[in-house]
């Protein structure tokens, strides 16, 4: 296709190339889009074909955000206030383009000027790639975050790692789950802007060196440099524009071995060349091996150290513009939020620039180190509390590892001074743990507790399970240090952007679009929910999105779904503690009553189509396992033509943001049940109920609190709560499990051979017996499945009553208010961060 002659007839000629990096107008737009397609040019001339279009199009957003950007941090620099800075080794982005031009509000000038260069914005938005930053729920809740800290104009920055192919791409074959390299940056990202004068060396390895004087330094080893690539995140109808600054890894032309090279030794002499890509090629790689633990740890102490680097020189540099400072002033210029417990190094590191660097003795880098840093903590589950091996963190780390065995040796003596009672206790709770001889391990999370001003889990119930039982002895020592944020998400790409139609009808019954950036007004709906009008209306924009994603579906996995049908979504990582499993055996025995009916009888039932999607960590076998049965039980379902007009089962493939987006607002009931207490918080569950979906769950993490806020009768609940799990298990142990025949009879029929030759017996193996590594059903998938199954006929009922379900559809949305990431990040800023909205005049 000629540049000239687009294929709607346009003529993309007569628009000049001409730039207007601030236009406001279609032709102006569309003038600056074709500038950038001759000017800024990534592909040969004499295409503009939709990807070229695309690129052209982001740059031309870039321009508005990059003078954004700038007036943001000039005031900033101006203003000089406290600031914020959120480490995680995820950022589950999405798709910018959509989300810019949403936040700039300039989405229907854009799709103008499109037309006039013979394009579609929703085809160029479907060019972009979803940036490969991050896995699940950690990764995109740190992605909310900052769209909200950027929309309540708060100074604060992402600080994350620059993968160059994130976790992986998942394809879906016969044998089930495959992985393959993400290809996000295969050309390149328009979004973001490499920053060349920000370069900070970071060293691995090496010894700590003693002067006369007991000064201590870290030299030798290797030294990496880590390089700055912003990425802009606009604020919605605001000037503010913050940055999400990524870090790459790199060595020098100096690390290059030339000589080595011309005597044909090519590998060594770019061995740290070599080693330095390493670092941010993939997030999360394989830790079995010894080197696999080392590039995990380096990768988290890569991220901690630039980051600091970056904040202390701003904070230098600023005091020396002043005049008279002094290193007591930093808390109250800086706040260091550990998301997780990955960038936990921080710590250490922070004490280690400010004593070896910077000349300040222990206790006053210890005041520093704890009045800046506060952790959040995600997980209850024992193997995401990370422990990291001490011979291996000394091995990489030899400075760190004596502060950490500072700390631990300080925090003991001050327990045993103050606190005797705690004495018997003092083993699990230093951070140095040694009860296994031969494999002593540093426990990050004590570490973090020990040293962070504040802690805070992610929902009222994870905070509760926290102070009760993970951090019990911590709470008697420091009660005022544990706090909640409920965890929440951006109303903007998760109603706003996501779901126009339905966003149209709430603004129109509101009056308003104020509730874009004030959630709470949802709850006016209510006395709406019986109205007939928004009902109809209701209905009509819920079909829209089932259409949208049917279609979807047929792309993807060549299936053909019926709109008309219940759409039943559980999307997430796929762990046995989120129970997919529970999901696919209810399937199979939906499928195994729906055969043994007569034709009649089916027609009375609900026609169902469930739909599930999810990575399976590359090496977790059972996680494989499940998505290989859900695979195996909708090609059998799916082809059964006595009953796949009544039940259809869709595994959605390389499931991301982008996805998700279709997905949600499509989704009318959608399956939250993972075992209480074991889940922090959750926040899809926010995204499906925002978007009128009603969930079925259990009582863990946030749905208590959804539950709580859109009324229980709204909520379809199940299965056992958190208190009641320890006595369960236990009770299973003891041989006092009953199993319902529903449950017996679902996975006899799996093992009858009815879904292919698979050998599924190590997967259900893992649902019996009473005890025992990978046995005994410690997830209690089989005593919650009589309860579960009670509850879906709850919902088959439900469904058929269309006002009574589309009653509790709006209800549900309007309940949704308190799960805005807005709510959540205010209350971090006045709570914890103790920092104010500086907005760009």
């Amino acid at each position: 296709m000629s540049i000239n002659k687009e294929a709607n007839g346009s003529d993309s000629s007569k628009i000049p190339a001409v730039a207007h990096p601030l236009a406001e107008k279609p032709s102006e737009i569309a003038s600056n889009i074709n500038y950038h397609a001759r000017f800024t040019p990534h592909f040969s001339p004499f295409k503009f074909e939709p990807e070229q279009a695309y690129y052209a199009t982001a740059e031309s957003v870039r321009d508005r955000l990059v003078q954004q950007w700038n007036e943001t941090y000039s005031h900033f620099h101006k203003v000089d206030p406290k600031q914020t800075y959120y480490l995680s080794m995820e950022f589950l982005q999405g798709r910018a383009l959509t989300n810019a031009i949403g936040n700039l509000n300039i989405r229907d000038a854009y799709a103008d000027a499109l037309n006039k260069l013979g394009h579609e914005l929703e085809n160029i938005s479907e060019q972009e790639k979803d940036a490969a930053l991050g896995n699940g729920g950690l990764g995109r809740l740190a992605s909310c975050f900052l769209d909200s800290m950027a929309t309540l104009n708060l100074p604060a920055w992402g600080y994350g790692l620059r993968y160059r192919y994130g976790l992986f791409k998942q394809r879906i074959t016969k044998e089930g789950q495959e992985e393959t390299a993400e290809d996000w940056l295969e050309k390149f990202s328009p979004w973001e802007v490499v920053r060349h004068d920000i370069v900070f060396p970071i060293r691995f390895f090496g010894h700590v060196e003693v002067s006369p004087s007991g000064s201590r330094k870290w030299i030798g080893g290797e030294v990496i440099q880590a390089l700055a690539y912003d990425v802009p995140i606009p604020g919605y109808k605001t000037k503010n524009t913050i940055s999400l600054r990524l870090w790459e890894a790199k060595a020098g032309a100096e690390d290059f071995g030339l000589f080595q090279f011309n005597d044909g030794q090519y590998e060594s002499a770019a061995q740290l060349h070599s080693r330095a890509q390493q670092i941010c090629a993939v997030l999360y790689p394989g830790d079995a091996t010894e080197d696999g633990k080392l590039l995990r740890l380096k990768q988290q102490f890569f991220l901690c150290s630039a980051s600091l680097q970056d904040i202390i020189t701003r904070f230098k540099e600023r005091r020396a513009e002043k005049g008279s400072w002094q290193w007591s002033d930093f808390p109250s210029k800086v706040a260091v939020q550990l998301n997780d417990t990955h960038p936990t190094l921080a710590i250490p590191e922070l004490m280690r620039i400010l004593m070896d660097d910077e000349g300040l003795g222990w206790d006053e880098a210890w005041d520093i180190t704890t009045r800046t840093i506060a952790y959040t903590n995600h997980t209850v589950l024992p193997e995401a509390l990370e422990k990291w091996s001490q011979a291996v963190m000394r091995k990489l780390l030899p400075r760190h590892m004596e502060i950490i065995e500072e700390i631990d040796k300080r925090f003991m003596a001050m327990i045993s001074s103050t606190r005797s009672d705690l004495e018997t206790k003092l083993s699990s709770l230093r951070i140095l743990d040694g009860s296994n001889p031969q494999k002593p391990v540093m426990r990050m999370a004590n570490l973090c507790v020990v040293s962070a001003h504040t802690v805070n889990g992610v929902a009222q119930l994870h905070s509760d399970i926290l102070k009760a039982e993970l951090f019990a002895d911590y709470v008697s020592v420091w009660p005022t240090k544990f706090q909640n944020k409920t965890n929440g998400i951006t109303p903007r790409r998760w109603l706003r952007f996501c779901s126009p139609e339905l966003s149209n009808i709430i603004t129109k019954w509101l009056k308003t679009d104020e509730w874009v950036t004030n959630l709470d007004l949802l709850a006016k709906l209510r006395q709406f929910a019986d109205n007939e009008g928004l009902q109809a209306e209701w209905a009509s924009a819920k079909m829209a999105n089932k259409r949208r994603l049917a279609q979807y579906i047929l792309q993807v996995t060549g299936l053909t779904i019926d709109p008309d049908s219940l759409f039943d979504i559980q999307v997430k990582r796929i762990h046995e503690y989120k129970r997919q499993l529970l999901n696919i055996l209810g399937a199979v025995y939906r499928y195994k009553k729906l055969k043994e009916m007569s034709p009649e009888e089916r027609s009375k039932t609900t026609s169902r189509t469930i739909m599930i999607g999810g990575k399976a960590f590359a090496t977790y076998t059972n996680a494989k396992r499940i998505v290989k049965l859900v695979t195996d039980v909708g090609a059998v379902v799916n082809s059964d033509p006595e009953v796949n007009n009544y039940l259809k089962v869709v595994f959605v493939p390389n499931y991301n943001v982008s996805v998700a987006e279709m997905l949600i607002p499509g989704s009318e009931l959608s399956q939250h049940i993972s075992t209480a207490g074991m889940e922090a918080s959750g926040t899809s569950n926010m995204k499906f109920a925002l978007n009128g979906c009603i969930i079925i769950g259990t009582l863990d993490g946030a749905n208590v609190e959804i539950r709580e806020e859109i009324g229980e009768e709204n909520f379809f609940l199940f299965g056992a709560t958190a208190d009641e799990v320890p006595k369960l298990r236990k009770d299973r142990e003891n041989g006092l499990f009953k199993p319902d025949p529903r449950f017996e009879e679902a996975k006899e029929f799996i093992r009858s051979g009815a879904f292919g030759s698979y050998d599924y017996n190590p997967l259900l193996e893992s649902l019996e017996g009473n005890t025992g590594y990978g046995r005994g059903d410690y997830f209690l998938v089989g005593h919650d499945f009589p309860s579960y199954m009670d509850a879906q006929a709850r919902v088959d009922e439900a469904y058929k009553d269309r006002k009574r379900w589309l009653k509790m559809s709006i209800l549900s949305t309007a309940g949704s208010g308190k799960f805005s990431s807005d709510r959540t990040i205010a209350q971090y800023a006045k709570e914890i961060w103790n920092i104010n909205a500086c907005p760009v005049p």
